[in-house]
């Protein structure tokens, strides 16, 4: 199947963290796949402390022995190595973008987290190609700074 676009829209945030809906587009602009995503709270785009700003950015997978099969972000204003890998917390980000297939409180800290994230990447790796354009955007529905 060919990809035409992806999309990251961000629908909550708070000091702690901010949570989306990563899309997947085919060649016809139908959405056919999707995850969560979990990412810190905006802070300025500061670094290893704040969501990266939203826009469009080129994407392309990546490998490392520690994250596997996974997505580095590049050009990203002022950050390196922003990619998007497997994590359930927001205390195991620093400025990364955690994929899975929904959002919960896993461990009761009161956060939401991404649950079934190793499992979500696969399936990304599965069906995004080598390269791709992720478009950020903020449809946020609750107290947010302006990002």
């Amino acid at each position: 199947m060919t990809v035409s676009k992806c999309i990251l829209r961000r629908t909550v945030q708070d000091a702690s963290e901010t949570l989306g809906v990563f899309t997947v587009y085919d060649a016809r602009n139908f959405p056919f796949f999707e995850v969560r995503t979990l990412e810190l709270p905006w802070k300025l785009n500061n670094n290893k402390v704040s969501c990266i700003p939203t826009g469009e950015y080129d994407v392309i997978k990546r490998i490392s022995a520690k994250y596997g099969d996974h997505f580095h972000i590049l050009n990203v204003p002022d950050r390196d190595y922003i990619l998007i890998h497997a994590a359930n917390y927001v205390k195991q980000l620093l400025g990364c973008i955690a994929v899975g297939f929904r959002h919960t409180d896993i461990d009761g800290d009161g956060l939401r987290d991404v649950a079934e994230s190793r499992a979500a990447l696969e399936a990304l790796n599965t069906v995004l190609p080598k390269a791709f354009k992720l478009e950020i955007i903020n449809n946020l529905l609750t107290c947010s700074p302006k990002l």
